[in-house]
């Protein structure tokens, strides 16, 4: 092999180890303060006016129970009013949500997605002069919703935050190996990811669903969230203005996830190009504002944003050396790979596979949830594929991909 391109090769494999080797620690550094969850002090007297607002397109399987976990929610009534969104419906959403007794709001646009629809709806909540909300809370039509939400939020609203996620957990874990990958891969995300970041005074991510904004942070900084992934979006530009995200661990969302491997493709598809969107937008602006203000979170933030791009550096890393095992001589020669024998890399894979039980374990997650993870990594692997086409589809797809929902639970059977 030629001395140049040994060299070469050399030089990617051990930048490319070195990063994945970085952030790879950092996130287990920040996931070791997920381990105890500390108790708060809470004021939950009621105090706080909530407007409630759910996009909904083509929802007419699931409204209904979406509609009546939030009926039963643990708040006065008149503390809270329901909005639904029904958005370029073609079905009887609208209908069978009239038929609800809540508000409803028809939208018909060439604009089509979810970010959009938020837009029109937070217009049309200003022109309502009767109204008057102190914060705003987020779902999908497809969610229910655990009955202490609203105590919740309006508790941390007292504490001071602003913006909070909560706990989004899932409605139909055992319906398949794809919903039970997700719902491993949340339970926990949920706990060494979420509640860490959370002890750590770092800021948390909304997660599209389940989040609530004092209401003033439209009215300030506008919505203006509307690429594949808004939520993403929104989370960054409130970090740019200095505003982080809470976490809301006691109360929880759950959500109805795909079935089908074609759903999950579609929809991670849709979350990639999101985020590649939002990381070349707002990566390099958030390590600048972290440098210049001296402050962590930011950096954090952009940490976060730059998983896509980890996965491609995983993937640069996986083909060379798949490459380099067909050789009979060495094709690079990497330090870092050096320092440590064999058996320790191997350790450490293993450590890493298993780490994330850590957070089954700590959140109660059902006995089921350990033998997911014998399927899981076939669900890790599509990660590369999936990240590679939202690359190339990156700013190409306004179209809000709709993912059918059938799964009518309720709230109920779940508390």
């Amino acid at each position: 092999m030629d001395g140049w391109l040994f060299y070469a090769l050399t030089a990617i494999v051990t930048l490319s180890e070195a990063v994945i080797l970085f952030v790879l620690m950092y996130y287990y550094f920040v996931s070791f303060f997920g381990w105890k969850k500390h108790e708060e002090r809470k004021d939950y007297t009621p105090v706080k006016r909530f407007a409630l607002l759910t996009a909904a397109h083509n929802e007419e399987a699931v409204i209904r129970y979406h509609i009546e976990s939030l009926r039963k929610l643990n708040y006065p009534a008149e503390l809270y009013d329901i909005y639904i969104i029904a958005d370029n419906c073609t079905d009887q959403t609208a209908e069978v949500a009239r038929r609800e007794g809540v508000n409803v709001f028809e939208r018909f646009s060439t604009l089509r997605g979810k970010g959009f629809a938020l837009e029109w709806m937070f217009n049309e909540l200003n022109k309502m002069e009767d109204k008057q909300y102190d914060a705003i809370c987020l779902f999908d039509a497809d969610n229910v919703v655990s009955s202490n939400f609203l105590l919740e939020m309006n508790a941390k609203l007292k504490q001071g935050h602003r913006s909070i996620q909560g706990y989004l957990d899932t409605k139909n874990p055992n319906d398949s190996w794809v919903t039970a990958c997700y719902a491993t891969a949340y339970w926990s995300m949920n706990r060494m990811w979420q509640l860490a970041r959370y002890n750590l005074g770092l800021s948390n991510a909304l997660g599209g669903t389940g989040l609530c904004l004092e209401y003033s942070l439209i009215r300030e900084y506008g919505w203006g969230a509307t690429c594949l992934t808004e939520d993403l979006e929104f989370t960054m530009k409130l970090l740019q203005n200095g505003i982080k995200t809470a976490w809301a661990h006691d109360c929880k969302v759950y959500d109805e996830k795909p079935v089908y491997f074609s759903q999950t493709w579609r929809q991670r598809t849709r979350w990639l190009q999101g985020h590649w969107d939002v990381a070349l937008r707002y990566m390099i602006p958030l390590i600048k504002k972290g440098i210049r203000e001296r402050k962590w979170y930011p950096i954090d933030a952009a940490i976060y944003l730059f998983q896509p791009f980890l996965i491609m550096t995983m993937l640069v890393n996986m083909l060379i050396t798949a490459v380099a095992v067909l050789f009979p001589e060495p094709i690079y020669a990497s330090p870092i790979t050096s320092m440590m024998p064999g058996w320790f890399w191997v350790l450490f894979g293993v450590l890493g596979y298993s780490y994330p039980m850590l957070g089954l374990y700590l959140e109660g997650a059902p006995k089921e949830a350990y033998y997911y993870y014998i399927t899981y990594p076939i669900y890790g692997l599509t990660w590369f594929p999936v990240t590679i086409v939202g690359l190339f589809k990156h700013g190409n797809q306004t179209e809000w991909a709709h993912t059918m929902h059938t799964r009518g639970i309720s709230i109920t059977s779940l508390e």
